[in-house]
């Protein structure tokens, strides 16, 4: 399905790709700190939020 150099190119990029986010998330994490402290309590409202709306359509769908 794949030859063997695609398959050395994905395992190669994936590694890569995975150590130049971390580098950077590490890098970056003081300011993302500083910068976005509320953000949590946004994501947690949203999930809030859709799970509210799926139990409006469950309850209106029975």
């Amino acid at each position: 399905m794949f030859s063997t150099g695609q398959v050395v190119f994905a395992i190669l990029f994936i590694i890569v790709f995975t150590l130049i986010i971390t580098f950077t998330y590490k890098k970056d994490k003081k300011l993302h700190a500083k910068n976005y402290k509320g953000v949590k309590w946004v994501g947690i409202i949203f999930i809030i939020f859709l799970l509210i709306l799926f139990c409006i359509k469950y309850l209106l769908n029975n």
